[in-house]
Order: structure tokens, then C-alpha cells, then sequence
């Protein structure tokens, strides 16, 4: 698999604290990765300047083997890099469906969207709505897809954030919390439909996620933080075995 993200040596400051020091790592393509850490140990600060939100002091994020440390955040999500919460809530009135559609990006969607109610439809709009019933049957959401977003349930609603990203034309996706308050049963729903996601399209995950009970069984690799800098990776059973993670969880 090839690398599709590389953060290299990356800093960022806020006066002279350095809540990202030196941070590296690499995703490579199609694989689901978990970025754990007490909280401010950083871990909200290097998303943010993955996804453009802050342009770091120090040091590169490559994408694709594009430099894209400075550049704008919608710019990095028309690449293909999104972080769910950059998608617009869903519209509580429109149907799942529909609320897929609108996620298109440049303004498609939304003419596409009205176009349901149209007694024709063109070639775009009939790809565009052949995808969106795809994606609702991968994320386990087409017998909903005729049911207002305001009578889903909590965890249906997280997977429409995900198919709304990939309907935006996602590729890699920071996903931000998708387990957080959903019940206990529901969160290994999500994260067998992110599996399935991974599996079939392909798509990279990067996971921030405090249900680390839930969220290490199903990542290929794990990343761990502490006070700015990355501690240690591996695999879930090599990170949370050692010691200086322990330590940083029981803030020693």
C-alpha cells in the first residue's frame, strides 16, 4: 500500500507552548488508524492543522505527495482529505437520501436534489443518485432512505456524516468522535460499516476516538501522543501495553 498522508516534524505553538512538537507519522492508503492520547496532549491540535484549520510553525503535511501545509481547508477537502465535522449538518426536514445529495460538492448537490422532483433526470443526476444508494446500502442506511434525517437515531445520524464525506468526494477521512455518547452496541455497528468502508471502496480513516475499547479492535494501526509528541505506534495491543502510555493516561 502507498503512502497517502505524511505529517513530517510537525510544530505548532500558541506563545511559546509547543502543543504539536516535532510530530511525524504516515497513513498509508486504505487502512483505518487510531490517534489516542490523554486529553491536550495535542491530539485535536494536529488534526487541525492536517486538515487546514492551523498552518503549523514548523514542518510539512503531504498529501498525495502534495505539500498542502499552508493551503486553505476547503481546498485540502476538495483533494479528498475531509474531516466529518467539515461537512454541514445534515437538514433535519430532507430525507437521508437527499441529505446525501446535497453533499455534493460545487454546488451540485443542491441541484441535484431538487431534481428528485423532477419527471426527468439527466445522466449526472442519475449517477449521482445511483452512488448515494450505494453508499447507503454499504453504510447500512437504505431502508432509511426515504426517512427524514429528524427521525434517525443517533448512530444512523454519525453514518450519514460519513456518506455525506464521501459523497463530498472523500477519500481519507479524519473522523472525529463517531462512537461518542452512542450506545455500546450501536458504536461496533458504526465501526463494522467503517470496516466494510475500508474493505470495498478503500477509503483511509484516521480515528480520533476516546472509546478506546471500541475503536482499538478494529484499527490496523495505532497512534499515541503525550504532551505534544508522539510517544509510540504499533498495533493496539503494542501501544496500550506500554509503559509510557500507561503513564501518560494515569498522568504521571
Amino acid at each position: 500500500m502507498s503512502e497517502v498522508l505524511k505529517i513530517q516534524n510537525v510544530s505548532k505553538y500558541f506563545g511559546k507552548f509547543a502543543a504539536n512538537d516535532g510530530v511525524s507519522f504516515s497513513l498509508k492508503e486504505g487502512g483505518i488508524y487510531l490517534l489516542v492520547g490523554p486529553n491536550g496532549c495535542g491530539k485535536s491540535t494536529l488534526v487541525n492543522c492536517i486538515s487546514g484549520i492551523f498552518v503549523p510553525e514548523e514542518g510539512k503535511v503531504i498529501y498525495r505527495d502534495e505539500d498542502i501545509t499552508s493551503e486553505d481547508m476547503y481546498k485540502i477537502a476538495r483533494r479528498g482529505l475531509v474531516r466529518t465535522f467539515q461537512i454541514a449538518s445534515p437538514f433535519l426536514s430532507l430525507t437521508t437520501l437527499e441529505n446525501m445529495l446535497v453533499a455534493l460538492p460545487d454546488n451540485a448537490g443542491e441541484n441535484i436534489a431538487l431534481s428528485l422532483f423532477k419527471p426527468t433526470w439527466i445522466d449526472s443526476e442519475i449517477s449521482a443518485v445511483r452512488r448515494a444508494t450505494e453508499l447507503l446500502k454499504v453504510l447500512g442506511l437504505r431502508r432509511v432512505w426515504n426517512k427524514p434525517a429528524n427521525t434517525l437515531s443517533g448512530g444512523e445520524l454519525k453514518l450519514l456524516e460519513i456518506g455525506r464525506a464521501l459523497m463530498s468526494g472523500a477519500e481519507t477521512i479524519l473522523l472525529d468522535e463517531p462512537v461518542g455518547s452512542i450506545d455500546p452496541v450501536l458504536c461496533h455497528q458504526i465501526f463494522s460499516h467503517v470496516l466494510r468502508l475500508r474493505d470495498e471502496l478503500g477509503i483511509t480513516f484516521l480515528v480520533i476516538e476516546h472509546r478506546l475499547e471500541v475503536a482499538a479492535q478494529y484499527a490496523d494501526h495505532v497512534f499515541a501522543m503525550d504532551r505534544g509528541k508522539m510517544v509510540t505506534e504499533g498495533t493496539a495491543k503494542e501501544v496500550f501495553e506500554d509503559e509510557r502510555v500507561i503513564k501518560s493516561y494515569l498522568g504521571e
